[in-house]
């Protein structure tokens, strides 16, 4: 496939040291213009009044309302908010971004921390928070950077974490983390996710895969399902699906050719599948993400 003209992401650098916990930004913005990037750090990210603004996270896009709220605990996963269709010149952005090791350690295996850690996990897919989360830690977001004691901060932080964690309606964003491998224990299980994401291109069949895990098809697929979350065909489509809709956007080629190259063996195929899962075709998703408005 023709990558040339396809937008690149960058690679952000945050102003955290190894002593810091937290970087916070608290801004009044009239357009949202940072490319898409990845950074090292975990990241929390609040808009408000960006009603139109086009949030991508990994595979996911998606336009927003006056209020949005995502988790993304990911070094890998590229993201980014850009104009598309906002018209306020008065929106608010607050970006905390903090360590991994700051809730990743010894202190949040602790019992009493359990729902911020399986959040985190989730999290590193990215995850949105629906009005009802937002509204319970508003106030403490509101104030987080003007809070004068350090220490308060971080104890703050924590608590909008753990009434984060308390949602039973967090939604998951990205079907998976791009360029990033499962964080599973079995190997075998990292070493086939490694293999499918340089080869989902590729017609990949599932006795294949169990020999090369050294496994039954039956045991594989149970194994698979178990430590992933999904069958091993829905990974495979979530995967490919998720190149298509970037390349959609970022590239120029044609909807029949982007389907052959992420690996579905007919455009209209393509076509059910990309609707079925995104609840619009491919030539929509183009045609409704690519669109630009700047406010001047």
């Amino acid at each position: 496939m023709e990558s040339k003209g396809r937008n690149k992401a960058i690679f952000e650098v945050i102003p955290l040291t190894e002593r810091d916990c937290l970087y916070v930004a608290d801004r009044s913005k009239s357009e949202f213009t940072y490319p898409m990037h990845s950074h090292r750090a975990c990241e929390l990210n609040f808009t408000q009044n960006a009603n139109g603004v086009k949030r991508t996270v990994g595979d996911s896009v998606e336009e927003i309302g006056d209020y949005d709220l995502v988790l993304i605990a990911n070094g890998k996963l590229e993201h980014a908010w850009e104009q598309h269709n906002c018209i306020c010149d008065k929106a608010r952005e607050i970006t905390v971004h903090f360590r991994p090791d700051l809730v990743m350690g010894n202190f949040v295996n602790k019992l009493q921390f359990e729902s911020i850690r399986r959040m985190l996990q989730k999290a590193e897919c990215g995850i949105a928070f629906p009005m009802s989360a937002i509204l319970k830690v508003y106030h403490m977001l509101d104030t987080l950077s003007s809070e004068k004691s350090g220490f308060y901060m971080v104890m703050k932080f924590f608590a909008i974490l753990y009434e984060l964690s308390q949602c039973e309606q967090m939604r998951v964003l990205s079907s998976y983390s791009l360029k990033t491998k499962s964080t599973s224990e079995d190997k075998r299980i990292a070493d086939i996710q490694d293999y499918i994401s340089k080869n989902y291109m590729t017609d990949i069949r599932l006795p294949n895969l169990a020999k090369m895990a050294g496994m039954s098809p039956v045991a594989f697929s149970r194994l698979f399902k178990q430590k992933i979350g999904k069958s091993l065909s829905d990974y495979i489509i979530d995967m490919r699906l998720g190149y298509a809709s970037r390349f959609l956007l970022d590239s120029t080629n044609s909807i029949s050719d982007i389907s052959y190259e992420c690996g579905f063996n007919n455009l209209s195929n393509f076509n059910r599948i990309f609707k079925k899962k995104k609840n619009c075709s491919p030539k929509e998703f183009r045609e409704t993400f690519r669109k630009r408005k700047r406010v001047v």
